[in-house]
């Protein structure tokens, strides 16, 4: 009596893991689709002024590979680079006038803001002193990206284009991250995937939908919208603060679109499960809003999603339980299925797909050890400030 509940139950366990996965493939709006790209545009007849902001804290290892393709943006109208130097001890705001002089291109203006007062996180801190540089200009859009992010020469453009042809405040786009090493190719496109899962990038750029987001190496905003959101201001403490300024403009009634990008990649390397560890624990917890009942759940909910297939699988097979084996194989095959276009858009291997619940553990040790952080103390990182301040991205918005 008791092996058949135990039986029954796992039964159970995996038809809710299978139901899962049907409801995900048809009803979280197909997140699973890469087709999202920059949305039907035209060239305007006048080509607006746009100012790009790129906060840079000990970056002098990346700008070689970035800074010279916004230099080089072919851009119509006005445009200017201004680099802020937060603080860094590599010589990074040298360097960005050094390649400035050799490479020619869009002004280059570099400053920096001095240390971030309390309540700031120094992403934000410096942003707020890009902008502030940025403001004199008068642009009518404002570029924030990352110093780690290379932009082909028509991005700028291309980003303009759209933004002027579907009335977007926010247009920002996901950076290709690079996938070279062995954990970067486990790692980074279920990073990518995962995020749009949870953020379905079809339904941030319909109107009235209260799903909002952005990927903050690349965003470009309109300023009036900054303005009326009170960019960065509002939004100062949050460490996911690309998240948090796509809540503010859209709660302020701005329009926004994020997808995924073509002509914007990320130079930074990942070459090591530590590295990216780091990338996702940092924030992982932030995202919970620093809350132990959601981190709770989303723990049961990763292992009820991704973990229960290949386990029922596993499991039926072992004991001769056909419709466990049946049922688990099923959800490990649609979860499967789900993750085929995402490999596809990083140019990866197939074979690739059936190890996604192996990747998926490797997200819940990462969140749990977020967590494990903040009660220590220690909070979220950037560049090596600690950030401790128990804030979510809604208190923000």
């Amino acid at each position: 009596m008791g092996q058949t509940a135990r039986v029954s139950a796992i039964v159970w366990i995996a038809a809710v893991s299978l139901a899962a996965w049907v409801w995900l493939s048809l009803c979280q709006g197909s997140f699973w689709r890469t087709d999202v790209r920059l949305p039907v545009r035209r060239e305007p007849t006048e080509w607006p002024s746009v100012c790009v902001v790129v906060p840079a804290r000990d970056e002098a290892e990346m700008l070689p590979a970035s800074l010279p393709s916004l230099l080089a943006q072919d851009y119509p109208g006005r445009a200017e680079v201004f680099l802020v130097d937060d603080g860094s001890s590599d010589g990074t705001g040298d360097l960005a006038r050094e390649l400035a002089r050799r490479h020619g291109g869009l002004p280059l203006t570099v400053g920096s803001p001095g240390e971030p007062p309390p309540g700031w996180t120094g992403k934000l801190w410096a942003v707020r002193h890009g902008i502030a540089l940025a403001r004199a200009r008068e642009p009518e859009y404002l570029l924030l990206t990352d110093a780690d992010i290379a932009h082909a020469p028509g991005s700028l453009r291309e980003l303009v284009a759209a933004a002027r042809s579907g009335g977007f405040d926010v247009v920002s786009q996901m950076a290709r991250l690079r996938v070279e090493s062995l954990w970067e190719r486990l790692v980074v496109p279920a990073f990518v995937y995962f995020f749009a899962q949870l953020y379905p990038f079809r339904r941030i750029g319909r109107r009235g939908a209260r799903t909002a987001a952005a990927a903050g190496g690349c965003v470009l905003l309109r300023t009036e919208a900054a303005e009326r959101a009170r960019i960065p201001d509002a939004i100062r403490h949050a460490v996911i603060d690309d998240v948090a300024l796509a809540r503010a403009v859209k709660g302020t009634g701005g329009h926004i679109w994020l997808g995924l990008a073509d002509l914007v990649d990320s130079v930074r390397p990942y070459p090591r499960l530590h590295d990216l560890w780091r990338m996702v624990s940092r924030s992982a917890y932030a995202q919970l809003r620093h809350n132990p009942l959601l981190l709770a759940g989303t723990v049961l909910g990763l292992a009820l999603v991704y973990l229960v297939p290949p386990l029922a699988l596993l499991t039926g097979l072992a004991v001769g339980h056909a419709a466990t084996a049946v049922l688990g194989g099923l959800a490990w095959l649609v979860m499967t299925g789900t993750y085929v276009p995402m490999l596809r858009y990083y140019r990866q291997p197939l074979w690739l797909a059936p190890l996604l619940p192996f990747t998926a553990f490797l997200y819940l040790l990462m969140t749990v050890d977020s967590a494990v952080q903040h009660y220590r103390g220690r909070g979220a990182a950037w560049k090596g400030r600690t950030y401790t301040r128990p804030d979510t991205v809604a208190d923000e918005v």
